[in-house]
This record gives C-alpha cells, structure tokens and sequence, in this order.
C-alpha cells in the first residue's frame, strides 16, 4: 500500500495555437486554468508519484514545486515496502549527473573572477591534454583542433562514457569498455590528475568542437577547477556554491554515520528487482580525492532546491546576486541542437544542461527555455525561468526513466491534445 503526506519536483512552437498554449504561467488566468493550482492539480501529481510505486518503477519519491518562491506542491510518497526507507528531511541521495550542473555553475563563477577564457586550450591548465588523438575507425590519428575549454562545459570535446550503463542508449564511443579507460569510478583512480592523464591516453571519437558526445567532460572540469583555485574540488565547491547557497548536506563523501541515511537503491532491470545498498558504484570513501564533477555528489533535496532556487532567480539568491545574468545567458544558450536525437528530440543542449525548444515534441504545454538535468538514479529537475519556477523529482531507481520528468510536466502544465 502506498502511504503519503501531501506536502511536497527534459525546440520552435508548431502553430498560433500552440504560442498561444504555451504563453508564460503569469499570463495565463489561474484561476481557471484546469492544468494548473486547479482542483485536479495536486490530484494528478500525487496519482503519478503513486502509480510510479504501483508501476514498480521507482521506491519512495519526492516532489515539489515552486513558483515565486512559494511552494505549490510538495509531496513525499513512500512505498512502505520491504528493503525500502521512508523519504524523510533527513535522507541523502546520489545524484549522479546532477552533479554536472553544479560544477558547470562553478567554472562560470571563476569565469566571473577572470580566471580563464572559454576558448583556453585545456592543455594551458593540465599539460597531459596538448597531444591528444581521435580514433578513426581501426587506426587513431593526432587531433586537428585543440581541446577548449568551452568543449567541456556542453560535451562537444570528444569524450563519452566508456561503461555503457544499463538502460542508456549508445550514445557513446564504440570502443569496447576496457579498464584502461578513464571510468568515472574511485576504484582506479585517487585524484583527478590521475584520472585526466588516462583521459588525455584516450582516443577522441571526435575532433574537439566538430560534434556532440555526452561523456566524462565535468569530471575534467573538476581538474581544472583545482588547478584555477589552487584548492581541491571539494573545497572549491565548498566555498563558491555549498556555503553560499546552504547546501550543508552536499559533498562527495558518505561517511559511515550517514550510511544510515543513504536511500536504497530500487533496481526493475531484466532479472534484478528489489532494493539493494550493494550497487553504489561510487565508494563515496574519505580516503579519496577523486571527486567527480559529473556524477560523484550527495544531496538531499533541500539543498538541491537552493540551487534550483538560484537558477529560477535568474542568478539571484535571497536577496544577493550569485551568478552574473551573463554567466546565465551562456549556460542555457544553445550549443547542439536536438542533441539526443531520436531519444529526446525535444531538447537542445547548453552548457551540460538540457533546453527544450519545442514543447509539441515533449507534449507537454511547458514554454519554451525551460532548462535543466537528470541524474542516473532518477532525480530530476527543471527551472521554467518565464514563470521563476523549477520541479525537483527526488527518488533512487533504476533503470533511468525518461518519461518521468516529461510526464510531471505534463500533469503540471497541461498536456498537448
């Protein structure tokens, strides 16, 4: 039996009709609008948390959304089943590439400080990056172009990810995983310098700044930012985001008196199913520095919602400007279109952040320059800066679900008939 508390979150319109569907929240009367703060809205919300329990789709869950600083819904649904745990204020998550957001947010924050410019060779930072090489199809080749620094911030330097993970499509390079890839794992590596030099060992799949491949690219960044701060990843975040921002309960280590406090993970994938803690990937150990800027964070969701907080504020945070409105403008401007293809044709990509530029493809009535992330184990978030408003979808659940965020948008905003 499912059991909650109803308190508490991926280009062009088509027609007139549509740009008139999908006109800014706060242009819309909401008074009665049937898709939004109507009767039904806290209804259709709460019967998809739960139907993704029934479904067996994921464990316990969370969502919320604010509007304007206020909250208009907020819900944590748990499943009250065997090997689950109640979502409680308490409960920490890992949020896998939603991390990536969070370190690209840091590199614009130095970028503001003149540390570094977009189209910096990488290899001025980290040396190990000057001769890199492309694979071209059995033989490899030295690249044509250098790598940028601009290429890591929206994936187009050539990178993928080496251990396809169940349930994600092959977005990647073809080259067979091998341990002698740069896996974004803390059991090869004990720093990041150590994971960039087999990085730049690693044949591109692609010239730097020619194509799109979703890959290792921020925990590269990572690297960088060490080098630019002079301090280690963790500390870096630390200062320029995490205090800031108060996400005291986000960092890279899962100590042993927090183990208790960790979600277990809801696996449905062929002949696994159930709830495990066996399947972290990461070791979260204290002994480690190898801190990975694309998928290596724990948060909980009040924390996340304080980055989320700052986004739908056009930078601004409580009163005090946080990132620059140009640092903004540049992580959401399109650098691929349509990036994910036939996947999730919907969404253009910026700066390690999706973009939806057309709503009809995703079916949902949200506007266009919505922005935002997902992580592996199914958290995702959105921020709708027409109407400073974000989602924030927290569960632990595999396999990665791409309907989940596109379905709460729906119920949010109103689907397209």
């Amino acid at each position: 039996m499912v059991t909650s508390s109803c308190r508490f979150i991926c280009l062009l319109l088509g027609s007139l009709f549509l740009l008139s569907s999908c006109a800014p929240l706060q242009d819309r009367d909401l008074n009665t609008d049937p898709a939004l703060l109507s009767d039904s809205f806290d209804e259709d919300l709460q019967a998809y948390q739960e139907s993704l329990i029934d479904e067996e789709t994921t464990g316990s869950n969370f969502l919320m959304v604010v509007r304007d600083g206020q909250e208009i819904y907020r819900s944590t649904t748990n499943s009250g089943r065997s090997g689950d745990r109640d979502i409680t204020d308490k409960t920490l998550f890992p949020i896998w590439s939603m991390s990536k957001p969070i370190t690209i947010v840091a590199m614009h924050l130095l970028h503001e400080q003149g540390l570094f410019q977009w189209k910096d060779p990488v290899s001025q930072y980290i040396p190990c990056f000057k001769n890199l090489t492309v694979a071209e199809g059995e033989t490899v080749r030295a690249a044509k172009t250098p790598l940028l620094i601009e290429h890591l911030m929206n994936h187009r330097a050539g990178y993928g990810y080496y251990t396809p993970w169940p349930g994600m499509p092959p977005m990647g390079t073809t080259n067979p995983p091998s341990y002698h890839h740069p896996h974004t794992t803390q059991t090869r590596f004990d720093n990041l310098q150590q994971f960039c030099e087999a990085a730049a060992e690693t044949p591109l799949a692609f010239d730097p700044g020619t194509s799109f491949l979703y890959g290792i690219n921020q925990a590269i960044l990572g690297r960088l930012v060490e080098v630019l701060t002079g301090k280690s990843f963790a500390e870096s975040l630390q200062e320029l985001i995490f205090t800031p921002l108060e996400m005291n309960r986000t960092g890279f280590v899962l100590e042993e008196s927090q183990l208790d406090l960790f979600q277990p993970l809801f696996i449905n994938s062929g002949d696994l199913f159930g709830y495990t803690n066996l399947l972290n990937e990461l070791t979260y150990s204290p002994k480690s520095q190898a801190h990975f800027g694309g998928e290596g964070l724990i948060s909980c969701p009040e924390d996340y919602s304080r980055f989320c907080e700052m986004l739908a504020g056009g930078g601004m945070f409580r009163g005090q400007r946080f990132l620059s409105e140009e640092s903004l403008q540049k992580m959401t401007t399109t650098s691929t279109v349509a990036a994910f293809g036939d996947v999730t044709p919907a969404y253009d990509m910026a700066d390690s952040v999706f973009v939806l530029n057309n709503p009809q493809l995703e079916g949902s009535l949200a506007p266009v320059g919505c922005f935002g992330w997902s992580g592996y184990h199914n958290t995702h978030f959105w921020i709708d800066p027409a109407n400073q408003l974000y989602g924030l979808f927290f569960t632990r659940a595999r396999e990665y679900n791409f309907d989940l965020p596109i379905n709460i948008r729906k119920a949010l905003y109103g689907e397209i008939e």
